[in-house]
């Protein structure tokens, strides 16, 4: 069975855009493929983080992995500084990487702009995500579009090191997953959790009343026809395939059954269908969230990944002459 690795950071309660971008697609491969779900705390590390709300956010995401319905008995589920040899590797997967090639990704070169001072984290950010999938001899991995140059890294960097010392890595294929998910109040931009407009995003957690209105208070467009035009009609766009993708109905039929009625009644048809979703999901994580269940599939999933990882890494360090004879 071929392996997918993938890996969120606990920088914040997860949004919509995760569930429908990520983690809804990861409910179904889990049934046909052998699953590593990553909490990359160490990835979270590159820009300041408290530290109490870094453990209580590490503890909410593998809450919310497990009520949007991984089944821990098919996947994975595990902490990245709880498996010591992601950082060991990243720093052999650094002394392969070029300064030219990190300083080229587009995500470094965003998140730095404009900074007096960068972390030197930030810069190695890439081969710490090479180390975290290589681990596992990923074969595929499934991300959004913004983490395909990351990923091009990646296949770069076992590729040279397979050249350079012993062919033990696995050169991951990239599975773009869906249409990404915009910003409620600017759909030119992705929703992200660390939006400084917290109306640009719905979080998982969000209770009725501010889900209704936070896509209540949505920007719209122009006119008021409920049509699909990415182009001219960027944010009904981005609305249309939310509840598309909530209700997995077509966008064309949506269109139709909206067809005449406007905003209006769209948004609140919406709003209503959100929290249908997300009320069964959040009564399972405060479940979960509030009992042992979380820390012991935690500790199942140190376990299995450490056991996993020593492995592989053994076999790179002895591969550079990191090992005695």
């Amino acid at each position: 069975m071929k392996k997918i690795f993938s890996g969120i950071q606990p920088s914040g309660t997860l949004t919509i855009g995760n569930y429908l971008g990520a983690m809804k697609h990861f409910v179904d491969l889990q049934h046909d493929y052998e699953c590593m779900f990553c909490i990359v705390d160490q990835h979270a590390i590159t820009v300041p983080q408290d530290p109490d709300e870094l453990r209580d956010h590490k503890r909410k995401l593998a809450a919310l992995y497990m009520a949007v319905g991984l089944d821990v008995n098919k996947s994975t589920i595990f902490i990245q500084s709880e498996v010591p040899a992601h950082a060991q590797l990243a720093w052999m997967m650094q002394c392969v990487s070029y300064i030219g090639e990190l300083e080229r990704m587009t995500q470094f070169k965003d998140k730095s702009e404009g900074k007096n001072g960068v972390s030197a984290g930030l810069l190695t950010y890439p081969p710490l995500m090479a180390a975290d999938i290589l681990l596992y001899g990923t074969d595929i991995v499934p991300v959004g579009d913004d983490q395909r140059q990351h990923l091009e890294l990646t296949r770069t960097l076992a590729d040279r090191f397979n050249r350079q010392y012993a062919d033990i890595f696995t050169l991951p294929e990239t599975k773009i997953l869906g249409r990404r998910i915009m910003s409620l109040q600017n759909p030119e931009k992705k929703m992200s959790k660390s939006d400084a407009n917290t109306k640009g995003f719905i979080s998982m957690l969000d209770d009725e009343k501010t889900i209704t209105k936070k896509i209540k208070s949505a920007v719209t467009d122009s006119d008021q026809d409920v049509r699909f035009d990415v182009e001219n009609k960027p944010a009904i766009s981005n609305l249309l395939t939310i509840y598309s993708l909530l209700s997995t109905q077509e966008v064309s039929s949506i269109e139709k059954e909206y067809e005449g009625k406007g905003y209006g009644a769209f948004k609140s048809d919406l709003a209503e269908l959100t929290v249908s979703v997300l009320t069964p999901i959040q009564k399972r994580f405060y479940e979960l969230y509030e009992s042992d269940e979380v820390d012991n599939v935690l500790d199942a999933g140190s376990d299995t990944a450490n056991k996993q990882a020593r492995t592989l890494l053994q076999k790179a360090e002895e591969a550079m002459g990191l090992h005695r004879t």
